[in-house]
């Protein structure tokens, strides 16, 4: 049977572990969550994120994932068995799901996804990170 994105999101959806945004922002805070990962691509981070994400692209995540990959990425390969939080803009959405479910089956202990995405923070009035304007400036 082909795959269709439907499947692939339902596949994935039972080995993610959802975070609610109230609960994410306090783990954040308190430094139990010692990585947030923003998948989506540098131009929607750009537009917003949350203070402390990292941005690697769903599209790069292995080779960044991958301590032996010539362009790992030291912030994320270093948490390894750190409790680790992924999001896109909604969710879980596809490119979290997928995410949580690739770093998962790379050896990460703790791979968790922010329910209801960047939408779901924004609708909790939790603070997000935008970058300045250049016409503001």
């Amino acid at each position: 049977m082909t795959e269709t994105l439907s499947s692939l999101i339902q596949a994935a959806k039972p080995g993610a572990t959802e975070v609610p945004p109230s609960e994410a922002s306090d783990a954040i805070d308190k430094g139990e969550i010692q990585l947030v990962v923003d998948v989506r691509e540098p131009h929607e981070f750009e537009e917003g994120h949350l203070p402390s994400a990292v941005n690697i692209p769903r599209g790069v995540l292995e080779l960044r994932a991958d301590p032996a990959s010539p362009v790992t990425d030291a912030t994320l390969t270093s948490q390894q068995s750190g409790r680790v939080m992924v999001y896109c803009t909604k969710g879980p959405g596809a490119r979290s799901l997928f995410a949580a479910q690739t770093l998962a089956s790379m050896g990460y202990d703790r791979v968790e996804v922010l329910g209801g995405g960047l939408i779901a923070w924004e609708g909790e009035d939790l603070p997000v990170e935008r970058a300045a304007d250049p016409a503001s400036s």
